[in-house]
C-alpha cells in the first residue's frame, strides 16, 4: 500500500494518504490545509480519491476537506458527535488567526467498529472520545498501522481543555480501544512523529495509572 504524510498548515496537521497501488484509489485522511501539496501526491502516484476522513473537526484536520471534497466528488467521513463542533470552524479558525475554511459536508457518518474500504484493505473505526467528542481513530490491520488523529501522540496524549474535551474519556478511550492493540502496531498521530503502542505503553507518562 501507498502511504504518504504529509504535515499541513501552521500547525503541521499530519495528513495521511492511502493508496491502494492496483486499483490506484485513495483514501485522504484528515486534509487540513495545503490542497496544492496533497493533489501533487495524488497525481505522482496516479491516485483518485474515493473518500476523505475527518479524525476530528479541529480547523487544522478539515481546512481543505470541502474543496477536495468539490474537486473529487469523492464522499467525506465523520463522527456525528462533532457535527456541533464543525459548525464553529469560522471560531476556531478566529483564536489561530487562521482564514476561515468552508465547512465541508459530511455524506457518511460513521461509527465505533465500522468498517471502511479500500481496495482489498480494510479500515476499522474506533471511536476515541476524548479530544473532542467525535474523535475517531482509524485500525489498518493489515498494515500493522494505527492512525491516532489527536488522541494518541508520542510520549503524551491528545489536549482536554477545549470545547468538547474530556480528560478522564480520552484516557478510558486510549485504554479501551488503544492499548487493546499489538504492542508492535505503528501509531501515526495526528502532530509528530510515529510511535507504537508498545512504546506509549512503557513509557507514556500519561497513561503510566492505565
Amino acid at each position: 500500500m501507498i502511504h504518504e504524510i504529509l504535515p499541513v498548515g501552521p500547525l503541521q496537521c499530519n495528513c495521511s494518504i492511502l493508496g491502494d497501488e492496483e486499483t490506484r484509489t485513495a483514501l485522504v485522511i484528515d486534509p487540513g490545509d495545503e490542497l496544492e501539496k496533497i493533489e501533487e501526491i495524488l497525481e505522482r502516484h496516479k491516485l483518485k480519491v474515493v473518500g476523505i476522513i475527518i479524525t476530528h473537526a479541529h480547523v487544522d484536520h478539515v481546512g481543505a476537506a470541502a474543496e477536495l471534497r468539490r474537486r473529487t466528488g469523492a464522499p467525506v467521513y465523520m463522527n456525528e458527535d462533532d457535527m456541533r463542533m464543525r459548525e464553529y470552524l469560522g471560531i476556531q479558525a478566529g483564536l489561530l488567526n487562521m482564514k476561515a475554511p468552508e465547512k465541508p459536508e459530511i455524506d457518511v457518518t460513521v461509527r465505533d467498529a465500522d468498517t471502511l474500504q479500500l481496495a482489498d484493505t480494510k479500515l476499522i473505526v474506533l471511536h476515541t472520545p476524548g479530544h473532542t467528542r467525535g474523535s475517531i481513530s482509524l485500525h489498518v490491520p493489515s498494515e500493522g498501522k494505527l492512525l491516532a488523529g489527536d488522541t494518541l501522540f508520542r510520549d503524551s496524549i491528545g489536549r482536554t481543555d477545549m470545547p468538547g474535551g474530556d480528560s478522564h474519556q480520552i484516557l478510558v478511550s486510549i485504554r479501551d480501544k488503544l492499548l487493546t492493540l499489538d504492542d508492535d502496531t505503528i501509531v501515526l498521530p495526528g502532530h509528530g512523529p510515529e510511535t507504537t503502542i508498545g512504546h506509549e505503553r512503557e513509557f507514556n507518562y500519561f497513561l503510566r495509572n492505565l
